[in-house]
């Protein structure tokens, strides 16, 4: 590890900020020798990693995931935690800009001294998570925060590409009642070990009521992820922040059962090997790509694709092949 990389990982050690943003700004860097000093860098931070509580958050359009997360992160800070925010903003497909708004959404939760916000770019990454993310919650965690959140941006597979690499999976509804319920997918319900209806407060706190009690009806129709652990849902009021102790405890409930069953280390070595796959997987098609003969041959056989004359699996075949130097499936 060079000078400039242990003194990063010194300063991240100690707690300082800078430190952590630079070193989460190299790991989302797409630069080769970047990519080689943040791989070197987290693995001489590993044994400093894994004592925090990682909890994803997701949500319908309109739910209020940031005010929430902005509410208990703020309430958590002020009972001494020091919280972490990862917040994955969507990138455009286009130009690759982002909004990066979080800090902006964010303000009184970004003033706490013990609180750490960091926006992120989703990239071209399936679900808009930035592919980074997993790697930035491990500098978080070596850095000392207590607990780390990470917000998707709550469009299309974002939901299961956090569940996979956080302990706790919180899935945030509106007081709507039933319309809303309905767009709340099955599959997501499935992956929730927390529903939290938000806005439970003022002409709302009724249909708040309501719309836990209908989240609880449907929730008994599903099998629970784990026999330790069944899902829970609770009503805050962010504004009031009403709730958020009772959250908080829920938490706690969740992390003790799942380390007394020994789930919580079973997920979490379960999400490394899903994690080095990906990466496996991202790597090999990165260098497909720059394979000089496949780089040669592919737009003519995009062409021929789109042309119809030829079909996507047996253009891939061709590719493979060139790729690997032989049949991808011999004879």
């Amino acid at each position: 590890m060079t000078g400039a990389t242990q003194a990063l990982a010194t300063g991240i050690l100690a707690g300082e900020r800078r430190a952590l943003a630079r070193a989460i700004t190299l790991v989302e860097s797409t630069r080769h020798d970047h990519r080689i000093q943040a791989s070197r860098l987290i693995e001489h931070l590993l044994p400093s990693t894994g004592r925090a509580i990682r909890i994803g958050f997701s949500g319908p359009p309109g739910v209020g995931k940031s005010t929430f997360i902005e509410a208990f992160g703020t309430w958590l800070t002020r009972s001494g935690q020091k919280v972490a925010v990862l917040a994955v903003d969507p990138s455009s497909s286009r130009s690759g800009g982002s909004i990066l708004g979080d800090k902006t959404r964010m303000e009184t939760l970004s003033r706490e001294p013990n609180a750490f916000i960091r926006p992120s770019p989703s990239g071209c990454t399936l679900g808009g998570v930035a592919r980074r993310t997993r790697e930035a919650m491990l500098l978080t965690e070596a850095a000392g925060f207590d607990v780390v959140f990470i917000e998707t941006v709550g469009v299309g597979q974002s939901e299961t590409a956090v569940a996979d690499m956080v302990d706790l999976f919180v899935l945030l509804a509106s007081p709507a009642g039933g319309d809303d319920l309905q767009g709340i997918k099955r599959g997501i319900m499935e992956l929730a070990d927390l529903l939290i209806v938000t806005k439970a407060d003022g002409d709302l706190a009724h249909a708040a009521q309501r719309a836990a009690s209908e989240l609880r009806s449907a929730l008994h129709l599903m099998r629970p992820k784990v026999p330790c652990w069944r899902p829970k849902v609770l009503t805050v009021s962010s504004v009031s922040a009403t709730g958020m102790d009772t959250v908080w405890a829920t938490i706690g409930e969740f992390r003790q059962a799942m380390e007394t069953a020994g789930e919580l280390a079973r997920l979490r070595a379960e999400q490394a090997r899903a994690a080095l796959w990906r990466e496996i997987e991202d790597g090999l098609i990165t260098a497909l790509k720059d394979h000089p003969v496949v780089a040669a041959q592919a737009p003519a056989l995009e062409g021929a694709v789109v042309a119809r004359e030829t079909t996507p699996t047996l253009a891939a075949e061709r590719l493979l092949t060139a790729f690997l130097g032989r049949p991808v499936w011999p004879d």
